[in-house]
């Protein structure tokens, strides 16, 4: 659905504009058009791709959805994907902002996420000597708030990984941390995919040959690749972590199941040497010693006692027991 439609003239804030007066405004000198979807019908796109005289291609890009982040140039218009995480959720949500930004208009479709973006334009109508550069500094703001939204992720994760380092060490808690750091890395793999491929391709506009959009907004562009170089250096610094810590919680299940290997080996050996005495002398042959002794019972009993009292106190030395 339309979300908004504001025609902008030297930064400042002409009209809220009907779909049908677009095509009058975008032929206007020194004017733009800001168009906010969220959630379009193939009618909508259809329309706004023959008001602004989008490529195809692109616009079947913002249709179907499910794109991995990226930066293209169709013309003289510009072609962003941004991927949208929810951060309070068990699972990152993953929604995406696709926005066309053309020498007189930009065009944001904002799909499967219920993010909004109404405080990008409040502050760029706050800031009209930005707002100047047109075009290519809406883009921006729009990509500096998606990348800004990516930090509170970031600390979430930093968050629950220290909590689950404190509890390496905790006995019997192994098992349940190496599931929650597997969780943890699935979270990280999720914001990986939605930073490494932008971080790969944002230098298109500001360094070299930017598109004719972004002249004059190159050093904003800037920053946001210096935004998503920092996450992209904390998420291999947490995967990394993440690794080291799963590694640690394995060594540790194993080292368990080793002391209760020794615990039984100690009591089995405790009783083998038990079982071979009784045994010796349970065997019922006529003519054995001791068998016709009074004491012999009693003897058995306190050699087989004496035994594994002595096996115990080794093993307990040894600290097997």
């Amino acid at each position: 659905m339309m979300i908004n439609c504001v025609v902008y003239e030297e930064g400042r804030k002409l009209a809220d504009i009907s779909v049908a007066d677009i095509s009058d405004w975008v032929q206007r000198p020194g004017c733009f058009v800001w168009v906010a979807l969220r959630d379009p019908t193939d009618d909508e796109l259809t329309q706004m791709q023959h008001e602004f005289g989008l490529h195809p291609l692109a616009v079947e890009d913002a249709r179907t959805g499910h794109q991995r982040p990226k930066i293209e140039e169709y013309g003289e218009t510009v072609f962003v994907v941004l991927h949208l995480l929810k951060p309070d959720t068990e699972e990152p949500e993953v929604g995406e902002l696709a926005v066309f930004a053309g020498a007189n208009f930009v065009l944001s479709v904002r799909s499967r996420s219920p993010q909004h973006f109404l405080g990008v334009r409040q502050r760029c109508e706050r800031e009209p000597e930005l707002l100047r550069h047109g075009a290519g500094f809406v883009l921006y703001a729009l990509m500096d708030v998606v990348v800004d939204r990516y930090f509170p992720l970031i600390d979430a994760f930093e968050t629950e990984l220290e909590e689950i380092e404190e509890r390496i060490f905790t006995p019997g808690a192994a098992r349940g941390n190496v599931e929650r750091l597997y969780a943890l890395k699935r979270r990280t793999t999720v914001l990986r995919h939605a930073v490494s491929p932008l971080l790969e391709v944002l230098g298109k506009l500001h360094g070299g040959r930017v598109p004719a959009v972004c002249v004059g907004a190159q050093e904003y562009f800037r920053d946001v690749d210096d935004h998503l170089a920092r996450i992209q250096g904390t998420i291999d610094a947490i995967r990394d972590t993440i690794g080291t810590a799963i590694q640690v919680n394995l060594s540790m299940v194993a080292i368990e199941e080793s002391e209760t290997t020794k615990r039984l080996a100690a009591w089995a050996a405790i009783f083998a040497v038990s079982t071979a005495l009784a045994g010796i002398w349970g065997m019922n042959f006529e003519h054995m010693p001791e068998l016709k002794w009074a004491f012999g019972y009693p003897l058995a009993l306190s050699v087989i006692f004496t035994a594994g009292v002595v096996l115990y106190w080794r093993f307990r030395k040894a600290g097997w027991l």
